[in-house]
């Protein structure tokens, strides 16, 4: 297998795991016990998707960045992590009370969060022109979404398929106790994630940075905040992970409130992904053709555009559904793009703990802020048991097209020698 296949093939395991279970969670963990939901509330679920996966993002330049930058090869750390993960997301699956959801989902963010983190810069150490390259390989994630995301509902929650128009393109009526066995896409999920564990040694090896000066890996790359750009573009990524943290708490059962059945969510959010994969194809020419600048801040007023429209009620529910394709613009132009800059301002010694700095925002910060704006503006905007989703749409397009507009008016363009005097 060449190196750029096995990167890839990574990639589609490291998203397939995480689009398995993410887009369903939030339906099955909100939906009434009668349903064979678990009936939590939106501040437990936000706390259970949000301030979860924070902790996890957090510890991860003090547990992966560390280790993978300066004493373990990353293909061996990525190993026991993501089969530890999966270990851990399928005894979830068993689970019906908040805490053991909430405690175990700790744990599970500590095990995949460095993950994300460690996945882009092993395939950022094995290639060269890395604004056409990266995006090549890192589309496969988005494909391993997409896969999960359809296969799932197909097998287990759907029979008598037959041909339709909207994502899967492969649809039937839906098996009895459906919204039950939601649960089990976290075994799903599981299995994948063991499966990516033992793929794990077949990966490049990737050794640490044994001759590196300075020993805390994450202490340096914590340097980069002495860099304006990189502070902009952290203090961006905070607002926009708030609102990226609401799309996957809210889009679930928001399509089921639009008439969506519980087993074509998934497979409908993939709209989004399909979006991805053609953004992605083309991240390295926009680049280079646009900068870094353009490129970023029209992935951000793109989650201006997605919420708008899901906020605007009179359009037909076709729209709304296909207005995730604004998610291709929201992931490849802000966070793949923010993925590429920063490792290109980041020394060769600290680049996995300078992915993880990032992410410390992008997965720890924002969701947890996220999940707490989430639960909050549900309180606001529910009235006599009824949630009004047109103005809290609104809310949280509004806070995408301001982070849009201050981005641009202060964010430029610095390469590595100039962060040295910045």
């Amino acid at each position: 297998m060449t190196k750029n296949f096995r990167l890839g093939s990574m990639m589609f395991l490291q998203y397939a795991l995480w689009g398995a279970w993410l887009p369903v969670t939030a339906r099955y963990l909100s939906a009434n016990v009668s349903e064979g939901g678990l009936g939590f509330t939106g501040s437990e679920i936000g706390m259970i998707l949000g301030l979860a996966g924070s902790i996890g993002a957090i510890a991860a330049p003090f547990i992966a960045g560390q280790f993978a930058d300066r004493y373990f090869s990353t293909e061996k750390i990525l190993a026991f992590l993501v089969f530890t993960g999966g270990l851990v997301k399928w005894y979830t699956s068993y689970q019906t009370a908040f805490e053991s959801w909430l405690y175990l989902s700790i744990i599970y963010s500590i095990l995949y969060m460095p993950t994300l983190a460690l996945s882009n810069s092993m395939a950022f150490s094995h290639i060269e022109d890395r604004e056409n390259t990266f995006p090549k390989i890192r589309v496969w994630g988005t494909i391993g979404w997409i896969a999960a995301s359809w296969i799932f509902p197909m097998i287990w929650l759907q029979q008598g398929l037959s041909f339709q128009f909207m994502p899967p393109f492969l649809s039937g009526s839906e098996v009895p106790n459906v919204t039950a066995r939601l649960a089990d896409a976290l075994k799903f999920s599981g299995i994948i994630s063991m499966t990516y564990g033992v793929f794990c040694f077949m990966l490049p090896h990737t050794p640490p940075k044994a001759d590196a000066i300075e020993k805390l890996a994450f202490k340096k790359a914590f340097q980069l905040f002495n860099t304006k750009s990189f502070t902009v573009l952290v203090l961006a990524s905070l607002a926009v992970s708030v609102i990226h943290q609401i799309y996957f708490l809210q889009t679930g059962p928001f399509l089921s409130f639009i008439g969506i059945k519980d087993s074509s969510i998934g497979p409908a959010m993939t709209i989004g992904q399909f979006a991805e994969i053609a953004t992605m194809a083309y991240l390295g020419y926009f680049l280079k053709r646009l900068g870094f600048k353009k490129v970023i801040t029209i992935g951000i007023l793109a989650y201006f555009a997605r919420y708008a429209i899901f906020g605007t009620t009179f359009l037909p529910v076709w729209v709304m559904v296909l207005s995730q394709a604004f998610h291709g613009f929201c992931y490849a132009f802000f966070f793949a793009a923010g993925f590429i800059y920063v490792d290109k301002i980041a020394d060769e010694d600290v680049r996995h703990s300078a992915q993880t700095v990032f992410g410390i925002i992008i997965f720890g910060g924002g969701p947890v802020i996220g999940g707490w704006l989430s639960g909050k503006l549900q309180e606001i905007y529910t009235t006599a048991g009824v949630f009004d989703y047109s103005s809290f749409w609104y809310t949280v397009s509004g806070i995408g097209l301001i982070t849009g507009l201050l981005f641009f008016l202060l964010f430029n363009e610095q390469f590595k020698d100039e962060t040295k005097t910045a």
